[in-house]
């Protein structure tokens, strides 16, 4: 394939988009590093849950807004989602499989037991996959998550690690008035842990579309062995 193939060109916009969204919550994240890695909190552990695809679809990428080359995207509030996957030493992790799935703007998942199934987005991918190069960096255009019937909106993570354990997530909306109610989020005893899954879905300034950017790192609860 050809840099000057249509998908070549939607990869390097994304990436384009991923480098903005990520400047513009450079101020709030955890980049610390050396003397600060001490105080970065662990990401607490949490439910896969019921809904992790059953089927994958057949695109996996990281724009969960369009589904291969269809020209038609999702309902929902486009969200430019970035991080860096992090060891307990605050030291980026290259090649990590960072799997996200969530509902659609209907509370419908891709998985055949999913509430509202009828009302499905098929124009929304629902799951997607990014591999961390050596700033431990990770990059997802999808739609802010919605509340569904007992669930506070959230997004599952899933990172995939060779020879360690899968280890899952979730992250949330900060400051959404059902977070208080949410069992799964409540389950989180500690207060730093409870906060580091709160993430702010701000305003991308200079998008006309309303476009949000969100960022969420994860800190392993390891160190690799050198």
């Amino acid at each position: 394939m050809s840099d000057s193939s249509p998908f070549a060109s939607r990869r390097l916009f994304l990436h384009r988009m991923g480098l903005s969204a990520a400047a513009a919550l450079a101020g709030g994240g955890l980049f610390a590093r050396g003397a600060l890695a001490e105080e970065l909190t662990r990401t607490p552990r949490q439910t896969e849950g019921p809904f992790y695809p059953d089927k994958l679809p057949l695109d996996t990428d990281n724009d969960l807004i369009v589904l291969n080359d269809q020209l038609t995207p999702a309902v929902g509030e486009i969200t430019h989602l970035t991080g860096r996957i992090l060891d307990a030493s605050g030291s980026p992790i290259r090649n990590a499989v960072v799997e996200i799935w969530q509902c659609d703007a209907n509370g419908a998942y891709l998985h055949g037991r999913t509430s509202n199934r009828d009302r499905r987005d098929g124009n929304f991918q629902g799951f997607g996959r990014f591999l961390t190069g050596s700033t431990g960096e990770y990059y997802f255009r999808t739609i802010k998550p919605v509340a569904y019937p007992g669930r506070t909106p959230h997004i599952h993570y899933k990172i995939k690690l060779k020879g360690q354990d899968d280890f899952t997530t979730q992250c949330y909306i900060k400051g959404h008035p059902k977070n208080d109610r949410d069992g799964v989020l409540r389950g989180i005893r500690d207060e730093k842990q409870l906060a580091s899954v709160l993430v702010d879905f701000k305003p991308i300034e200079e998008s006309k579309a309303g476009e949000l950017a969100a960022k969420f790192d994860v800190v392993m609860g390891f160190t690799p062995k050198a």
